[in-house]
């Protein structure tokens, strides 16, 4: 059980992650020294040294608990470590040669160490990468060949399946050490989102709601009262802003989210209704479109009185989206659009109906005095 876990405890995918490998590196180390203590207790009486060889596998039994326990722990998973690993192995498998002995290797005794010695390389390649794990491979692959003496076809076998296995393990520690990294970015921002639409609903019930009520009021009272409310309106729009639903949805390709780009406008005389989820348009069009939204809110602030509010609503169909920016201003007076026009004042005709003509959707204007304006955009979703 790794440090700091409690008992019993089931583990996160993250920790997962970090764990599975040791373990079955661990499960790797006990398999390969019970198979070197069962080929010591067979050749027992072939050694020159045969009670020397039990020593050796007793360091080896030693420190495979020791490292299993080591490397449980993050911390103590670095150089220091797999330094010492290599080292100890090294030793085990270079005491091979006088405990053995010249002549039985060259009739094709194996190492003391036998597989066992391959558990520092695995290490070395999962913690630093395929790179370091196959010059691993090779230290502990030499020490192997110079105990032998002379190169052999299963000697060199041995050294190649060895420096194979590490680069493969090392690269599949470099992916896995990828994903883990994604995987706990991925839960931060799922952990914010959801820390976000907690605030979220606190704030809806109460200090949005207060702000909500002291710009009414304010307007209502009119003198300082009515700057007290305009400031108010202005803190309940960015309130809004800030705990309106974020997305952990990377954009299609080309696409834009219309939504989030027409909710940047909300203000104090500015309100903004949009569907719950992200509206995706292809990027040109979209920034078209809120061009478009932007002069006809810009034309509310220029033309109207202070007082007036302006909405706007996003809508979303099967084949077209639609963005409708309303106001309750005095209106246009009729014969005015076409009176700026020959006037050489186009900002209507340019900014919103060139751009979405352009975009191949269509605009319509309602307007009467004293009612306020209504501008309505469409464009077709389709690419």
């Amino acid at each position: 059980m790794s440090e700091g876990w409690p008992k019993g405890r089931q583990l996160e995918p993250i920790e997962a992650f970090e764990v599975t490998p040791w373990r079955a590196l661990a499960l790797f180390r006990l398999a390969t020294l019970a198979y070197s203590v069962i080929l010591t207790a067979h050749n027992f009486n072939h050694y020159p040294h045969p009670y020397a060889a039990w020593t050796v596998i007793a360091v080896m039994a030693g420190w495979t608990g020791i490292t299993t326990a080591a490397y449980e722990r993050a911390r103590r998973r670095a150089w220091p470590t797999l330094v010492v690993d290599l080292t100890v192995t090294a030793a085990c498998v270079l005491a091979t040669r006088p405990i053995v002995g010249l002549d039985n290797l060259a009739r094709g005794f194996p190492t003391l160490t036998v597989i066992w010695m391959a558990c520092p390389v695995l290490a070395v390649a999962v913690v630093k990468g395929p790179r370091w794990g196959v010059v691993a491979a090779l230290i502990i692959g030499g020490c192997d060949l110079v105990v032998r003496g002379v190169l052999t076809q299963s000697s060199v076998t041995g050294l190649v399946i060895m420096v194979t296995a590490a680069a493969a393990l090392g690269y599949l520690g470099d992916i896995a050490t990828r994903a883990q990294e994604q995987s706990r970015q991925l839960s931060g921002v799922e952990a914010a989102h959801a820390e976000r639409e907690r605030l979220a609903r606190g704030i809806h019930d109460s200090v949005l709601q207060v702000l909500a009520l002291v710009q009414r009021k304010g307007e209502q009272l009119g003198g300082d009262a009515a700057e007290l409310g305009r400031l108010a309106g202005e803190q309940e729009a960015a309130l809004r802003k800030l705990v309106s639903p974020g997305t952990i949805a990377a954009p299609p390709a080309g696409m834009a989210d219309l939504r989030e780009m027409v909710g940047s406008l909300a203000s104090a005389r500015v309100t903004v209704s949009a569907p719950a989820s992200e509206v995706w348009l292809p990027a040109p069009r979209a920034h078209e479109l809120f061009a478009a939204v932007v002069a006809a809110t810009e034309n509310v602030q220029q033309h109207c009185p202070p007082a007036a509010r302006a909405w706007i609503l996003l809508e979303e169909e099967s084949d077209q989206v639609m963005v409708t920016v309303r106001d309750d201003g005095p209106g246009i007076a009729p014969g005015r659009l076409e009176q700026a026009a020959s006037q050489g004042r186009l900002g209507i005709v340019q900014s919103i109906r060139g751009r979405i003509l352009d975009a191949g959707g269509r605009v319509t204007i309602t307007t009467r005095p004293g009612q306020g304006t209504e501008v309505e955009l469409s464009v077709r979703r389709g690419r």
